[in-house]
């Protein structure tokens, strides 16, 4: 589902409240990893741009929580701890069926990756 929110902030006020907790700490770990990066909202959701090109985006969308890395190596290169139940992939997209199925730590080393890569955006 796509929002109207004009900033990131307002997105947020908006989610659901049992999603709220695990968005508030994909932005915190957004704004702490992508430095250079900046915040827009794109898409109907928060992004993170680099160059031009989002390369990370997040949103509460009606059956789940999506994160979009877009930088296909770093997708590739975490695709077996990210299998998991309750959580399915896409080219450039994970969903998390559940707020509690987000492993942080994984998503925090994706991020990381993603400063790093000079890979192709999907």
């Amino acid at each position: 589902m796509q929002s109207t929110a004009r900033d990131v902030t307002t997105y947020l006020e908006e989610a659901p409240a049992e999603r709220k907790a695990a968005l508030l700490e994909l932005r915190r770990h957004c704004l702490a990893a992508l430095k250079g990066f900046e915040e827009v909202m794109e898409y109907g959701m928060p992004g993170y741009k680099r160059n031009g090109a989002v390369e990370v985006g997040f949103a509460s969308q009606k059956n789940f929580i999506a994160l979009y890395i877009l930088r296909t190596d770093v997708m590739e290169t975490h695709k077996d701890l990210l299998k998991i139940k309750g959580v399915s992939l896409g080219k450039g997209c994970i969903r998390y069926a559940k707020p509690g199925k987000i492993d942080f730590k994984v998503v925090k080393s994706m991020l990381k990756a993603t400063v790093k890569s000079t890979g192709v955006v999907c």
